[in-house]
């Protein structure tokens, strides 16, 4: 490039006129290929094309930013460098830091135009003059080396060829060439004579990063966790709004549950036989309690005639741990119902917060024991019913609780909130069952049959009053009885209804069935006479009467009711038959629970006709091997009290609701046992068991009253045998020609006969009932009835 003498850092090229021009327009045309950036590099192409004189010196003119740009460190502009670099394969250097400087993207359609843009056109040639290569070009051009072989080839391993040199052309008029200054010319490389196999160079650019995907990964993984917390967020104050507000409501919520107040039980005529009265429970904290000692004795000063003993205050007032022993006890009952009174004798001992009390109420018995068996008893925490009528309408009287919710603070705001949330549902009393019975004369034959069994030294004893027109019972009285307020001072046998839950024989009080059975099967008549002898054999057992009569007597049957003839009555028995006496015994109601309203009744026992044994033909028919139940009985001489038609006996008259609706029980069942004609045969017949002589029955006469009855003795089943004693009865009616009432005795004593020991309480009840309810004389004779023809 001797023939370049551009001043490259001034940007200045001084030229000759005829340079100048040719060099201006070689740099117009350079600024139409570069895009209209003016450089020396241009001029310096038209300097070398023009006419070989030197210009006269211009003075400097500096250069643009743009054209500043063009050029290297090294003094060369960045085209130049390109096209100086194309043929030998190498390339601009600082393409690859430019390009990451760009992001790693590669234009190869702009860098090819790069390069065509930036390979000089020959500049235009003056008339006459032959077309010349300019210099730079041809140094471009020419990077054809030769291998060992002699054979040019191109690449980067090959000898760079010397510049081409251009003769310095003389100055015009002088004949001389001027002194030139020459550019230094890099040494050729040693060329090496051995070939060195190379990889086909690519065009690609080094993989770089790729930032955009990350940036959009980032960008879809955080619009993502924006998306679920969007919808979280919806989630909560839209759809599961409400369900969390009302849970965080129901954490700050207080149950208070309003106990129902137990209904009462009543007699017939409304007067209260147990009633629920309101009570408090003392309840203590253990761990409020500073002086367990002391407080205990404040507290039993008052809580002593509660049954609390002194050492269980101590026990629960000391701190403890509850029975996994990981929990504080906080919560302990000292007293169960105690009086309001008392609750506020303790109240004012000032103790706050470590004794607090609770609402609750107790079942209280006016009468201390007055139909205590049939009335039962609750439990004492929760008053539930466990016997008798408070079990059997539990439901009816306990009622249904009341529940008040409302919302509360924490600490000293554990109250409700004002303009808080409260909800109060009132509790609902139970039930009043008014019963059959009638106090006064409940009273009475209670106290009788108490006394008598007591004076006996009976083992149990029942008294059973019945309206015989309705079967409701009037009275029920059983011995032992207990007191229904605190039943957990008696024995557990004192607690049960002896009426219907104890089973013994019968014994001849059953000897009315077979009569009444053989009257309506058309059998015998009022006056049938029967062929007795001393005695009869059934099976391996014989069977004698008391006293025994002769062989072939002849008796009447109401001679044979009268003495209660065993052997007599056996031989009814065989004219009626085994299955006919068995189907009689059932429509009289035996082997079956009467379903008079208590629980815990007993069915008895009733011998089918295919398990009998040899001697049931005769023990059978005189009320041996049958378990009955005092109502049982009672519900046998009712139906034929009541014309023959049997009709269950009742305990319950109605249920009275709070709001005073009255409900009454489902109707007794019914059913017909024999033609009231026959029924009052045997009602006759029955008669002479109190007014002949030699009668049984004489006991139990009531002067001006027509009297129908019968007596009983047996024995009382117990572990497969019989116990010692005697089971005595005497179950009969009045007026005979009209009853009113029927009165069941029967008690198992350790001597005696039912004449003797029933019978008389049987006429002191009898009379009592009469008394109160205004019974009075009919004034009819009795009838005249024999015991032999």
């Amino acid at each position: 490039m001797a023939g370049d003498t551009p001043d490259r850092r001034g940007g200045i090229e001084r030229r000759g006129g005829a340079g100048r021009e040719a060099g201006r327009s070689s740099s117009d045309a350079g600024r139409q290929r570069t895009g209209g950036r003016a450089g020396a590099g241009g001029a310096g192409a038209g300097a070398r094309t023009g006419a070989g004189t030197v210009p006269a010196a211009e003075p400097p003119v500096r250069g643009t930013m743009s054209e500043a740009r063009r050029y290297t460190p090294r003094g060369r502009s960045v085209r130049d460098a390109s096209v100086e670099h194309a043929g030998s394969g190498r390339g601009d250097p600082f393409r690859p830091a430019l390009e990451v400087l760009q992001g790693g993207r590669t234009d190869t359609g702009r860098r090819a135009a790069g390069r065509a843009a930036d390979t000089p056109r020959p500049p235009a040639t003056p008339p006459g003059r032959p077309p010349r290569t300019p210099a730079r070009t041809t140094q471009r051009m020419h990077r054809a080396v030769t291998d060992v072989d002699g054979e040019p080839r191109t690449g980067r391993t090959g000898a760079r060829p010397a510049p081409l040199k251009r003769a310095a052309a003389p100055v015009r008029g002088t004949g001389r060439t001027p002194a030139r200054k020459t550019t230094p010319v890099r040494k050729p490389r040693k060329q090496s004579r051995v070939r060195v196999p190379r990889l086909p160079r690519t065009n690609r650019a080094p993989k770089l990063a790729e930032p955009r995907r990350r940036l959009r990964l980032a960008t879809v993984l955080a619009l993502l966790m924006f998306a679920a917390i969007g919808i979280r967020l919806v989630q909560l104050q839209l759809t599961d709004a409400s369900a969390y507000a009302a849970q965080g409501l129901e954490n700050r919520l207080a149950h208070d549950t309003l106990a129902a107040s137990r209904g009462a039980i009543l007699d017939r005529t409304g007067k209260i036989l147990v009633h629920s009265v309101e009570t408090r429970s003392v309840i203590g904290d253990p761990f409020l309690i500073k002086d367990p000692e002391k407080t205990a004795d404040r507290l039993f000063a008052v809580l002593d005639h509660y049954g609390v003993l002194r050492s269980d205050l101590v026990r629960l007032l000391t701190p403890h741990k509850r029975s996994d022993g990981k929990t504080d006890a906080r919560f302990e009952y000292l007293a169960r119902q105690i009086s309001v009174e008392d609750s506020e004798k303790i109240q004012k001992l000032g103790y706050g917060a470590a004794i607090s009390f609770e609402r609750d109420e107790r079942r209280e018995v006016p009468g201390y024991d007055l139909a205590s068996n049939v009335i039962g008893y609750t439990q004492k925490s929760d008053l539930s019913g466990q016997l008798g009528i408070e079990k059997a309408y539990n439901e009816q009287l306990r009622g249904v609780d009341g529940l008040h919710v409302y919302e509360h603070g924490e600490g000293d705001l554990d109250k409700p909130l004002p303009q808080g949330f409260e909800k109060l549902t009132p509790a609902r009393p139970g039930s009043s069952v008014e019963l059959t019975i009638d106090a006064d004369l409940q009273f009475s034959v209670q106290y009788a049959l108490g006394a008598k069994m007591t004076a006996l030294g009976a083992t149990f004893g029942t008294a059973i009053v019945l309206d015989a027109r309705t079967m409701e019972v009037m009275a029920m009285a059983s011995y032992p009885s207990f007191a229904a307020a605190d039943p957990g001072k008696s024995e557990k046998e004192d607690l049960k209804d002896q009426c219907t839950a104890t089973v013994f024989d019968p014994g001849s009080v059953h000897k009315a069935i077979v009569m009444g059975a053989a009257l309506q099967e058309g059998l015998i008549t009022p006056a049938s006479t029967i062929t007795v002898n001393s005695k009869v054999k059934k099976g391996d057992t014989t069977y004698t009467d008391h006293p025994p009569q002769k062989d072939g007597t002849a008796m009447t049957i109401p001679g044979i009711l009268a003495l209660s003839s065993n052997v007599g009555t056996i031989a009814v028995a065989d004219l009626l038959g085994k299955d006919k006496l068995y189907e009689y015994q059932r429509r009289f109601g035996l082997g079956q629970r009467t379903g008079v309203g208590l629980p815990n009744e007993s069915p008895g026992q009733l011998l089918p006709p295919n398990e009998w044994t040899g001697s049931s033909p005769g023990s059978i028919p005189i009320g041996n091997g049958v378990a009955t139940t005092a109502i049982q009985m009672a519900a046998v001489y009712g139906a034929i009290a009541n014309d023959g038609l049997w009709v269950q006996p009742t305990l319950v008259r109605k249920i009275i609701a709070p709001d005073g609706t009255e409900t009454k029980p489902a109707a007794p069942v019914t059913r017909r046992v024999m033609d009231p004609v026959y029924a009052q045969q045997l009602r006759t017949m029955l008669e002479g068991v109190t007014t002949l002589g030699d009668a049984t029955g004489h006991q139990a006469a009531i002067p001006g009253y027509r009297i129908a009855g019968k007596t009983g003795t047996s024995k009382l089943p117990q572990d497969g045998g019989y116990a010692p004693g005697e089971v005595v009865s005497f179950i009969g009616m009045a007026p005979a020609e009209a009853p009113r009432y029927v009165v069941a005795v029967t008690a198992h004593v350790p001597t005696g006969a039912g004449g003797s020991v029933a019978a008389p309480l049987f006429k002191e009840m009898m009379a009592v009932t009469l008394s109160n309810f205004g019974v009075v004389p009919t004034g009819t004779a009795a009838p005249k009835l024999t015991i032999y023809p």
